[in-house]
């Protein structure tokens, strides 16, 4: 299949599931990732609210929160068209709708972290093999904003896919200009898909 024949079936695929299985996932997901010693020694980690059927972070955001860790949500930046920026947040902060419909942080440029700065990046995705290739909704933000990473893969932050089991695929094409994820969590298992000495970190 195309990059957008797969992005319209799992799309569809994800949005079929029901509001139980969507929180059964969630705590799956939350368990799986938390245990993991790269998430427990990270102070500073980036998620994102859940958007079209994305697997949620909600329950790994208030783990995070509650041992005490700092956490961003991603901003459309509007001062680098087709980038982001990330914005701390915490359980109740307020929240504004950007032009995609969703929920994000207002900006604040005092408070904005430089990307160097975060130890670890939850990344919804679409789709996913086991090489790293990460598949998006199309617009191209999270490899635009990381692009200084591709072919650094010992540099922070740590970039972790997050999705449920079925959005695995045997393999994805990929271009030169997308940045491979080091793992990927879903409800299942954490995939480590480059080394974990690579990554600077250990299962």
């Amino acid at each position: 299949m195309t990059k957008q024949q797969t992005r319209t079936a799992l799309r569809a695929q994800r949005r079929t599931l029901t509001p139980r299985q969507q929180r059964l996932a969630s705590e799956a997901l939350a368990s799986h990732l938390s245990r993991q010693l790269f998430f427990v020694r990270a102070r500073s980690i980036a998620f994102y609210l859940p958007n079209d059927g994305e697997i949620d972070p909600t329950f790994l955001l208030e783990l995070a929160v509650a041992a005490g860790k700092n956490a961003y949500l991603p901003v459309l930046d509007p001062r680098r068209s087709g980038h982001l920026t990330f914005m701390p947040w915490t359980p109740g902060s307020p929240l504004e709708i950007n032009r995609f419909g969703i929920p994000e942080p207002p900006l604040k440029p005092a408070l904005q972290p430089k990307l160097w700065t975060l130890d670890l990046v939850c990344m919804p995705l679409v789709a996913f093999d086991r090489r790293g290739h990460r598949l998006g909704m199309g617009g191209g933000f999270y490899d635009r904003t990381f692009a200084n990473r591709a072919g650094h893969l010992a540099s922070r932050p740590l970039l972790v896919g997050l999705a449920h089991h079925f959005q695995q695929v045997d393999s994805l094409p990929s271009d030169p200009w997308d940045v491979p994820l080091h793992a990927v969590a879903t409800d299942h298992q954490v995939i480590f898909t480059q080394p974990p000495s690579s990554a600077g970190v250990t299962p």
